[in-house]
């Protein structure tokens, strides 16, 4: 008899070990994200300094800044779904700061039937976001620049495409406002968090598993009391 229970034993044991270590994992990764969710709502609520170009992407992304300059009307557009604001595109401008410098601004969303309206050229001050975006990967298109239709966002390919330096800022709001376009300010609500429900998933498979193990224990003592 006890032979017969080594392997479902083992079984159970080494399943349940694995799922509940998984679990673990998962909270721990909950942890690790809460953290730095935390750190980042810390930097989008905190007061915002003028840019400066000394920015770096591990100490100053999602900081806000202050800028001055006028956009200078070139302008790459990134289409975009499952924003408060709709389906649209990201306009991605090249600002000219009041120092001579030029970098990139999303400036906000441009509802698709506008693809064609005037941008507003004009001087603006601006508060928003520093950010370096990279939503570009293996299995997303390569732009149409014909119709400058783009898919992702890139700091370094959008730069080189406008001339600019490699800072983009993410506008929350623009005095004056280009009234085709909806601001799309930088929050960690877009910010993937489920490692709870992962964890939550595989301690409830843990405990289906420890079930079937029992039922399959149970199963094999009635078959020799039979």
């Amino acid at each position: 008899m006890l032979r017969k229970l080594i392997f479902p034993l083992l079984l159970g044991i080494a399943g349940c070990g694995v799922l509940v270590s998984l679990g673990v994992w998962q909270v721990q990764r909950l942890s690790w994200k809460e953290n730095i969710l935390a750190e980042l709502d810390s930097r989008l609520t905190g007061a915002p300094t003028p840019l400066t170009q000394t920015a770096t992407e591990i100490d100053d992304e999602y900081t806000r800044v202050t800028l001055a300059g006028a956009p200078t009307g070139e302008e790459l557009h990134v289409l975009t779904s499952g924003t408060a604001a709709g389906t649209g595109y990201r306009v991605i401008s090249k600002f000219i700061l009041d120092d001579g410098s030029a970098i990139l601004v999303d400036l906000g969303l441009l509802p698709l039937v506008a693809k064609d309206a005037a941008p507003l050229i004009a001087p603006m001050q601006i508060t928003g976001t520093l950010l370096w975006p990279d939503d570009q990967n293996n299995s997303t298109p390569d732009p149409d620049l014909a119709k400058n239709i783009w898919f992702a966002r890139n700091t370094e390919i959008m730069a080189a495409e406008l001339a600019t330096e490699p800072f983009m800022i993410v506008a929350s709001t623009a005095t004056p406002a280009d009234p085709r376009l909806t601001p799309l300010p930088v929050a960690t609500s877009g910010i993937k968090n489920d490692h709870l429900e992962y964890a939550i998933t595989w301690f409830s498979l843990a405990f289906v598993w420890a079930v079937m193990t029992l039922f399959l224990i149970f199963r094999t003592t009635r078959q020799k009391d039979v």
